[in-house]
């Protein structure tokens, strides 16, 4: 018995073609270009993924860091002294908390000055 391969292959193709949508020129219609574009983005992704929490993070350490100086104090001596202080907020919540609610915030950074004496 004879078996013809043509309807896996298309269907293989077409959903490599139909993630490649979007794509720029040959590269969302030519099957060659079209996975090696898709290979590569998927590598990306996936990459990126991991790397996005430690971007977030380094965002919170600055606008930390930021809204600390005026206080005079520095983001380390002020992470040390929250710890000291018993204090466990995170610094997601801190620098969104520097950003919208000074005054609280301001509160929070005289606890932690008081923490360091």
């Amino acid at each position: 018995m004879r078996i013809k391969r043509g309807v896996a292959s298309r269907k293989r193709r077409k959903r490599l073609l139909k993630q490649a949508k979007g794509y720029w020129g040959r590269r969302k219609n030519n099957i060659r270009r079209a996975n090696e574009t898709l290979i590569r983005a998927l590598a990306y992704a996936y990459r990126d993924r991991r790397q996005r929490k430690r971007d977030f993070r380094k965002l919170w350490i600055a606008r930390i860091n930021a809204a600390v100086r005026p206080y005079g104090l520095s983001y380390s001596k002020f992470m040390g002294s929250l710890i000291k202080a018993g204090v466990e907020l995170d610094r997601k919540s801190l620098s969104e908390m520097a950003i919208r609610e000074p005054e609280s915030f301001k509160a929070v950074v005289d606890v932690a000055k008081n923490g360091l004496n």
